[in-house]
């Protein structure tokens, strides 16, 4: 879908990879409080801001406690969605 690879829960994707960043699914409420940290930026993969998601460069996940926060945190998210349909 979008050149990268993703990582899903109950059908919603919590982290991807595109290159050498991080995408990671924050939801709207953490969108402005993750976005304001180091290394964090909006992420614009169609060219505009999509609430909710933020890229994350290199720096930002560069240790195991990094990548780790930043996969409990989408998984928090992803998991209060309802989950989507199999087909």
């Amino acid at each position: 879908m979008f050149g990268g690879l993703a990582f899903m829960v109950g059908g919603h994707m919590f982290v991807g990879v595109l290159g050498n960043v991080l995408m990671a699914r924050v939801g709207p409420e953490r969108y402005m409080q993750e976005v304001s940290r180091s290394n964090v930026r909006v992420m614009d993969f169609t060219g505009k801001p999509m609430k909710g998601y933020v890229f994350v460069d290199p720096p930002g996940f560069e240790t195991d406690a990094d990548l780790s926060y930043w996969i409990k945190t989408c998984i928090g998210f992803v998991r209060t969605l309802p989950a989507k349909a199999q087909s």
